[in-house]
């Protein structure tokens, strides 16, 4: 397979989306020319690309090894998650090259806090997901089951390409769980590696351990959505299963070097009572330490729940308190405005040490190292010098050959 390397078009910008200390991300895309180069990898295409995790039975069906669904399938037939399709005895997967979109975002809107704070990450996503979460907040992507979704085209050199000449410090795979495609996302965050940029996951962690391995040895950094804490509510609201999320999260935290933080929509009758929420925090802290960044954030009604209300945003500051008090450190709030909900905290001295209004940062307070300036205590995360705010930019762009 070919393709060429993409000529750069970020679009039109409002005046406000002016970015303060980070302006030579645009206009490094604008001088810099991006090369011509020649990709070759097997003998896949973009509509029909190898992949690893399956097996056969008996009968023909081919069974697909990626996540706990194990779906078990017929020639030409697709799986739950859309893009893997059983093609002459094997699965395949059919959105190899192939985005909804590709957009500039500041880290901490994946959400990520302690991940080389106030850089700029390139985010994309394919079609399709693994579960059928009632509430998701993506779902004309996720749930998408038109190929015409996936607009947008770009092998992973070209991405890595546009991630450097704009200036981008990390790749997001984000909008639809990375697992589904997670071929593509590995051959991505490759090519990335060799340009100095991080590779990020925003997945819900359902996959099995085989897989688990081979995806996270080629990841940075991961949010996990931790999408509740009771079996019932993955049975019922997603589709799926609760345990397999939790040994992601163990497998993440003991077996690997990846920084993770996880995100936890809380849905007013659903998973917002103090006694879930508390033994969440107890289970966190007994299995993966105090360090690990929790985030709560506000649910607004889509999809499948329109008829449920928005979480109050005293729920949400509900279960921060309630978090903080079981003993992690870092505790964070998301989809409402809560100026210390956001901001990051010194465990050693208590002081502010990170402001963030919303995605934009303000004062900062901590050494290239991560430690605090105040007392000297190192806080859990991957820092380094810093540069200043990428800010609430939101940065749709075009990557065409």
């Amino acid at each position: 397979m070919t393709g060429l390397l993409p000529e750069l078009l970020p679009e039109q910008l409002p005046d406000h989306c002016q970015q303060p200390n980070r302006t030579e991300i645009t206009a490094m895309a604008q001088r810099t020319p991006v090369p011509t180069v020649q990709i070759v990898k097997g003998n896949g295409s973009a509509e029909s690309w190898p992949t690893e995790f399956w097996h056969q039975l008996d009968d023909g069906r081919v069974v697909c090894d990626v996540c706990p669904r194990h779906c078990r399938l017929r020639e030409g037939k697709r799986g739950a998650c859309f893009v893997r399709m059983a093609e002459h005895g094997q699965i395949v997967l059919t959105s190899y090259g192939r985005s909804s979109g590709f957009c500039i975002d500041p880290i901490e809107k994946k959400p990520l806090n302690h991940f080389y704070p106030g850089s700029s990450v390139l985010s994309f996503g394919t079609a399709g997901c693994n579960l059928g979460c009632k509430f998701c907040q993506n779902w004309s992507i996720s749930k998408s089951r038109e190929i015409d979704t996936l607009g947008a085209t770009a092998m992973p050199e070209q991405i890595a390409r546009a991630a450097k000449a704009y200036g981008c410090d990390s790749i997001a795979f984000t909008y639809n769980d990375p697992v589904i495609f997670m071929e593509y996302a590995m051959d991505c965050a490759q090519a990335c590696h060799a340009h100095g940029i991080h590779s990020v996951a925003v997945s819900a962690g359902y996959i099995c351990d085989a897989p688990r391995q081979a995806f996270y040895r080629q990841m940075d950094a991961a949010n996990i959505d931790l999408k509740a804490f009771t079996e019932h509510f993955y049975h019922k609201i997603c589709s799926g299963h609760l345990a397999p999320v939790l040994d992601t999260l163990l497998y993440l935290r003991h077996e690997t070097r990846v920084w993770f933080e996880i995100t936890t929509l809380l849905i007013p009758g659903e998973n917002d009572s103090p006694a879930e929420i508390a033994a969440m925090s107890r289970w966190l802290m007994d299995n993966l330490g105090p360090d690990v960044p929790l985030h709560f954030s506000a649910f607004h009604p889509d999809f499948k729940m329109m008829d449920t209300p928005p979480t109050p945003p005293a729920t949400v500051l509900q279960a921060r308190r309630i978090a903080l008090e079981a003993g992690l450190h870092y505790v964070y709030v998301g989809n409402i405005f809560d100026q210390a909900g956001d901001s990051t905290y010194c465990p050693g001295c208590g002081q502010r040490v990170i402001s963030r209004n919303w995605y934009a940062l303000g004062d900062y307070s901590l050494t290239e190292n991560g430690c605090c300036q105040h007392c000297g205590f190192h806080l859990a995360g991957r820092f380094t010098a810093y540069h200043g705010s990428f800010g609430r930019r939101r940065i749709p762009i075009q990557i065409r050959a």
